[in-house]
């Protein structure tokens, strides 16, 4: 991230292929390192940027060479001239949050010479009365009428004064407060007419309520002095999904009689502004800033919906976009409640006082006011359209396409402007019709796969792919895709590290062998285990391996084939079993089949199961996700239900983060985004395996949901050599809840009150989260979870609820599937 103090530090060159927009390079800027360092760096050739946030000023001087900086680019741009004019224009963004966002505004008449286009559409709005005047001149009796009428209407309630301004871009802070009595008829319309002459198109005058501050009841004897009034300021951001999200809060207290400005008064936080006023009771103030949130946050997406109906032309740009708002709120009574009503928008200032807020607390930074910083989501937000930015237009090569659960590939493809060429054994996938090129290759015999890493590198060269990257998110194609990449010299983990990873067994013994240093050790984590490839192997393995074990498929997913067992007998009998009856890739496609049935046995662990979701880049861990798993149905291991983020201690999550972690490094996986599946026993975290790759089932939409975080741009990014920006402490932004649907279990359900319609239609109302894990729904003795449902809540207990009822009301729920058992460690 760079800092330009000069616009001669920049500048635009035409961009080829591109008509009517341009690059931005940098070829001098201020740099930043941990510790606070910071450097003046020269950059020769000047760096493109991926990213421009400009401080935007209408007026002459700098703001406006960087308004011109910041039109058309090709890069994605955080503001633009065009998108500030319309926030001055208060009429505007009054009248838009009072239709679209439902927030309260101050009631306001205003007169208007020629409005702008976006003014005369739409209808009339509570509160707010535009006269639309045919000149400037000979208005007089109509001011007189409409103000008089205004000044006695209802919609003024208990205000005792008005104020009267100009709007519009021009005159933003250009101009001093006016305020007058409800009384002063005739000051009032003098004003108006006198600020009438001012007008240029698209200009108007307003007289507007001033909003009578709230009577704090205050204990004891009333306060001595003036009464105080708060002005809240919140700054709110738009995150993954155009979702807007309060960032943080802050206020100032002054003198009723003498209007709060910014800059003009110190900022506080909310809970010591109306203490100060006499509010101190917690509840109170919960409500007051639950209140705040959800008018910031409406206030944001009032603003995005209008944009998204802009052209390219009247927003400035085809990527110019605002990214945060910072909302004014002056606090009143309507209704004998506590109401925020917002009073303007504007692009930087309510940023600039969080800032200041922040800082008073720069030495003590343990103060809870200065945990967050007011720009985090914003800075999320910026390096995620620039890691979009980066990625437009790369080639990939992918190998394997995966089954239905999977289709979220192709619309994230398609969005984020990746080049998809797809190798795969089915001719007729569906996604033969959704990427570059299609290369049909059976990758299902895996023990010719290096032999077929060769043959495909001689295709993808015969077809002249010149590719930025090449990755998989199948579980089959792990191998092949790192011995492929080898071959094209592209990066990837070294095939060792991934042949180490995919086969369990060896995973287990291998790392049980790493005793470090660094300590602690991955030894730690490893659990014993023996393979077996014959009977002689089980006879000889259950005198190795202490009993109750587990025992599973060597290369097996989902689950498939995994049994608890107690005694030598039942090793026998479950290895008899799958011997028989997975014997290669057509007796249960995508399991790993193409390797062989060979199996393990490993010690059965007690404890709670949970995945760790990692991102790794250069052997250094950028960002770890942790889900808790609800108890499996013994004595198979199909998963039943997850919650995420994780209900653990803080320690105890870390414990699981750097065993996932150190893990991974002792397997030689140094590059990618991989799932960990570890237990937490009383004596800590201990391994069941290494996915090395992104996180099945839900955990990719989960994630993204959660936190703004995609797994498979993170896996796409390191795949083609770039260091993806992701935030190393990411905040949740609520609770997921969720349970899994079984063919076997759910047949009738899953056929009638909870189909796969209903499913995504309560799914497409928000009422749940609906994830599709397998086309057809055949129970089996061998079944893979066929959906995952999943309930949202700001708190763990209120989605755990929400899952539960929905579950019963559905028919998911009953005595051969107790949900309320699933979801008992999630309390």
């Amino acid at each position: 991230m760079l800092l330009c103090l000069s616009p001669a530090w920049l500048m635009k060159v035409p961009a080829p292929g591109q008509p009517g927009e341009s690059a931005l390079l940098v070829s001098k800027a201020v740099s930043f390192y941990p510790g606070g360092l910071t450097f003046l760096d020269d950059f020769v050739p000047p760096r493109r940027a991926t990213y421009f946030l400009a401080g935007l000023g209408l007026g002459p001087g700098r703001g406006r060479e960087a308004a011109e900086l910041a039109r058309d680019l090709t890069c994605p741009t955080g503001a633009s001239a065009e998108l500030a004019r319309l926030l001055e224009d208060r009429l505007l963004t009054r009248r838009l949050l009072a239709q679209q966002g439902g927030v309260a505004v101050p009631a306001t008449l205003a007169f208007t010479y020629k409005p702008p286009a976006l003014l005369r559409v739409g209808d009339a709005s509570p509160g707010l009365r535009l006269v639309e005047l045919s000149g400037k001149e000979g208005q007089e009796t109509l001011v007189k009428e409409e103000v008089e009428a205004f000044l006695h209407s209802e919609a003024l309630g208990d205000a005792l004064q008005v104020a009267v301004k100009l709007s519009g871009w021009r005159w933003r802070g250009r101009q001093a407060l006016r305020l007058y009595s409800r009384k002063e008829l005739g000051t009032v319309v003098d004003m108006v007419l006198a600020l009438l002459e001012k007008l240029e198109e698209e200009e108007s005058v307003l007289v507007e309520a001033v909003c009578p501050p709230a009577r704090l009841p205050f204990p004891g004897s009333p306060p001595p002095g003036p009464e105080l009034a708060v002005r809240i300021c919140a700054v709110v951001c738009r995150t993954q999904g155009d979702r807007p999200l309060l960032s943080k809060v802050v206020c100032s207290v002054g003198r009723e009689d003498r209007p709060l400005r910014h800059r003009s008064s110190l900022p506080q936080t909310l809970e010591v502004a109306l203490a100060r006023c006499g509010l101190g009771e917690a509840t109170q103030v919960a409500v007051v800033r639950r209140r705040v949130k959800a008018a910031a946050e409406a206030a944001l997406a009032a603003v995005l919906a209008l944009e998204a109906g802009l052209s390219a032309e009247q927003r400035g740009g085809r990527r110019a976009r605002t990214d945060f708002l910072g909302v004014d709120f002056a606090l009143t009574v309507a209704d004998r409640a506590l109401t925020p009503v917002a009073l303007e928008l504007n692009g930087g200032l309510c940023l600039e006082a969080c800032g200041a807020l922040e800082g008073l607390w720069a030495a003590q930074r343990s103060q809870p006011a200065a945990r967050e910083a007011a720009a985090a989501p914003l800075v999320e937000t910026m390096l995620r359209r620039s890691a979009h930015c980066l990625m437009e237009g790369k080639q990939l090569l992918l190998i394997g396409a995966g089954g239905v659960s999977k289709k979220f590939v192709w619309e994230a493809a398609r969005d984020y402007g990746l080049k998809l060429h797809l190798v795969e054994s089915d001719p007729n996938h569906f996604a033969s019709q959704l990427v570059q090129t299609f290369i049909h290759f059976d990758v299902t015999e895996h023990r010719r796969d290096e032999e077929n890493a060769r043959l495909l590198a001689e295709l993808v060269r015969a077809r002249g792919l010149q590719l930025d990257g090449c990755f998989s998110y199948w579980d089959d194609c792990l191998v092949l895709t790192a011995l492929l990449c080898q071959e094209l010299g592209l990066p990837c983990s070294p095939p060792a590290a991934m042949r180490l990873a995919k086969q369990k067994s060896c995973t287990q013994l291998h790392l049980l062998r790493c005793h470090g240093p660094p300590w602690p050790a991955p030894s730690l984590h490893a659990v014993p285990c023996c393979p077996l490839e014959s009977e002689a192997d089980v006879e000889r393995a259950v005198h190795q391996v202490p009993l109750p074990g587990v025992m599973k498929l060597e290369f097996g997913a989902g689950a498939v084939g995994v049994r608890l067992v107690e005694d030598a007998p039942q090793c026998h009998e479950h290895f008899s079993r799958i011997t028989r009856d997975l014997q290669g890739e057509a007796d249960h496609p995508g399991i790993g089949l193409g390797w062989g049935n060979a199996m393990l046995l490993m010690e059965f662990i007690e404890g709670t199961e949970h995945d760790v979701d990692l991102v790794v880049y250069g052997g250094r861990l950028l960002a770890a996700f942790v889900s808790d798993n609800g108890p499996t149905r013994l004595p198979g291991f199909t998963e039943t239900a997850a919650c995420m983020p994780t209900g653990l201690a803080p320690e105890q999550e870390a414990q699981l983060v750097q065993a996932a972690f150190r893990c991974c490094l002792g397997c030689g996986l140094l590059d990618g985004v991989f799932n960990v599946e570890l237990k937490l026993t009383r004596a800590g975290p201990k391994l069941i395996e290494i996915n090395p790759r992104m996180g099945g089932f839900y955990l990719r939409d989960w994630i993204l949901e959660l936190y703004g975080v995609d797994l498979l741009l993170a896996a796409a990014m390191v795949a083609c050599g770039l260091r993806p920006a992701l935030p190393s402490h990411p905040r949740a932004r609520g609770h997921l809840v969720g349970v899994m649907c079984l063919a076997s279990q759910h047949l009738q359900t899953l056929s009638s009150t909870a189909s796969r319609e209903t499913l995504q239609a309560l799914h497409d109302q928000g009422l749940l989260r609906f994830n599709l894990l397998e086309e057809v729904l055949v129970p089996g003795d061998y079944e893979e979870p066929y959906c995952s449902v999943a309930c949202a809540g700001p708190s763990l207990a209120e989605a755990r609820l929400r899952l539960l009822g929905l579950c019963q009301g559905l028919g998911i729920d009953g005595p051969h599937y107790p949900v309320a058992h699933f979801l008992s460690h999630f309390k």
